[in-house]
């Protein structure tokens, strides 16, 4: 299903400023914000798709809403765009200086637009914070064959991805550049559609989650209990706090250890006590006076992983510049390819490509030799793969400072500063940016999927994946922040509108910077970190209990 889905976002994506400017009239300015805003919305409302999940539907029914949802926002658009009463007079080919004669979209046809672009947004971001949980939920995690399996199947999740964004930035662009838009809203549709009836197909073979609440609730729950119970003496004996081990038969019931890390939560289950004469007996006041030790644990995983998440947001950053920044380099150089001109937004392919080849080769290739050297299932640990990966972005923006450089030199050499033509310079020198960066995406991506679904509790595994998501939101919105402040304070670096005279090399040079000393923070927090450990207790029947009443008690290191 991500595949086909990823199709139709990413080509969107790359490409509906043209949609927003060419066909809807929309300024350049208003253009680029309607898309930049589409982009962080679809990764934000993840959260949402997140917390249904977790609280009220299962993975598999959330999957099937929002994707039914992001069926019905991409046929509003296809509607749209072929029925020309719908949108205003497109200004497609009129010149720049005439373009304030054209036509502007009308209130019913901009309310059309954005009900369609936002239901799109949300049917997406409920997707993404699903589906991947979805996949994991078959496999065991107790089990080390099926949990070296887990890893796989999240390396194979992010070749489906690759797969279906390859498509998205060359067939699908292709069809609304040369067929029209309506075609490729219609093959983005019909896309979604087969994705959806492909996942309820497999209904009958899944193992469905159960949801366990609101996991917001749980959490607000045991910081108002532990401030409730701070003037609470903590007993002396871990095992004296509150936990609940009688569990419904024939489930396994996750427990998790109480760790001493964020100790101050732990008042959330001190067990108040009454005396009745001789015996003291335990009070339980309820739910927001009183949580088990899982619960508290299950709030300091979330305060645990926050650290890691805000370390990952200026990769994301990053990220941004080389589809903005990168993207206006290409149309200054060379893009003829064996007499093919190459579309400046097309050169995400070259990640994509790198990634399509990389992910078998550490799937088949790395994790089973490291697996053999450090006995982990999954080859290395995630935050060792996520902290490669911000290695990588950094050599990056590395690379792409000396790229730059280069180019520039080209357009003095040649007395081009100032020019239109294209420099004497391959696109493809932009290449090697791509590339790497295309295998810091492959290690830090999965690796944070991966991490977010394994260290998360059972009650908020799709809200934590959807975090993860979030990510790339927060870092597209903190690229533009950089920018502004990069600007004021180095006197315009970036504000000329003359590549050639600004100075983004050195801007890339300020990014690669700022990169090492982020992995610093990283190492800082992954250090800082505790694996969660879980006590899985099988609660049985009374007749399956064994001849001395005894039940198994099993304690998983994840």
């Amino acid at each position: 299903m991500e595949g086909l889905e990823n199709m139709s976002f990413v080509a969107n994506m790359v490409s509906l400023v043209t949609y927003f400017h060419g066909y809807m009239n929309f300024s350049l300015t208003k253009s680029a914000t309607t898309l930049t805003n589409f982009i962080g919305t679809s990764f934000l409302l993840a959260l949402f798709g997140g917390f249904i999940s977790d609280t009220y539907l299962s993975r598999f029914k959330t999957c099937v809403l929002f994707g039914c949802i992001e069926l019905l926002g991409l046929a509003i658009l296809a509607i749209q765009a072929h029925a020309h009463q719908l949108r205003p007079k497109p200004c497609v080919g009129v010149a720049p200086n005439l373009e304030n004669q054209c036509d502007d979209a009308d209130g019913a046809q901009v309310a059309i637009l954005f009900t369609g672009l936002y239901l799109f947004a949300c049917g997406t971001g409920g997707v993404k914070a699903a589906l991947p949980s979805l996949g994991a939920d078959q496999f065991d995690e107790k089990d080390p064959k099926e949990a070296a399996k887990l890893s796989s199947y999240f390396n194979w999740f992010l070749f489906s991805l690759t797969v279906g964004s390859i498509i998205g930035v060359t067939f699908i662009v292709w069809i609304s550049t040369n067929q029209g838009w309506d075609w490729s809203f219609g093959v983005c549709t019909i896309a979604v559609l087969f994705a959806t009836i492909f996942v309820m197909m497999g209904k009958s073979l899944y193992r469905h989650n159960v949801p366990k609440g609101s996991p917001i609730i749980r959490i607000l729950q045991v910081f108002v209990a532990a401030i409730h119970n701070r003037n609470l003496p903590k007993p002396e004996m871990a095992d004296q706090l509150h936990e609940i081990h009688d569990k419904e038969p024939g489930l396994d019931t996750e427990i998790l250890k109480r760790t001493d890390q964020i100790r101050f939560l732990d008042r959330a289950a001190i067990t108040r006590t009454a005396c009745d004469g001789s015996a003291s007996t335990s009070i339980n006041p309820g739910p927001w006076r009183l949580c088990t030790v899982t619960q508290v644990e299950e709030t300091k995983i979330l305060l645990r992983m926050l650290p890691i998440i805000v370390s990952t947001l200026f990769m994301n950053t990053c990220l941004a510049q080389l589809q903005t920044f990168s993207i206006q380099q290409s149309t200054t150089m060379d893009r003829n390819l064996f007499g093919f001109k190459v579309p400046g937004p097309s050169l995400p392919v070259i990640p994509l490509v790198f990634m399509f080849i990389l992910v078998p080769i550490y799937d088949r290739v790395f994790i089973p030799i490291a697996r053999k050297i450090t006995g982990i299932p999954t080859g290395i640990r995630q935050l060792q793969r996520i902290g490669v990966g911000l290695v990588l972005s950094a050599v990056s923006m590395a690379v792409a400072a000396v790229v730059e450089t280069k180019r520039k030199s080209v357009a003095v050499e040649h007395n081009m500063v100032d020019s239109i033509e294209p420099l004497p310079m391959s696109v493809f020198w932009l290449g090697f940016q791509y590339a790497i960066f295309g295998a810091a995406d492959m290690f830090t991506l999965v690796g944070l999927l991966d991490f977010f679904y394994a260290e998360s509790s059972a009650g908020m595994k799709s809200l934590s994946t959807a975090i993860s998501w979030c990510s790339i939101a927060f870092g597209y919105f903190l690229s533009s922040v950089v920018v502004e402040i990069v600007n004021k304070v180095s006197g315009g670096w970036l504000a000329s509108n003359n590549l050639n005279r600004d100075k983004l090399n050195y801007f890339y040079w300020l990014l690669a910077g700022i990169s090492v000393l982020n992995f610093g923070f990283y190492l800082a927090c992954a250090s800082w970190y505790r694996y969660k450990e879980v006590e899985i207790k099988q609660v049985e029947d009374c007749s399956d209990v064994d001849t001395k009443g005894k039940k198994k008690v099993e304690m998983v290191r994840v």
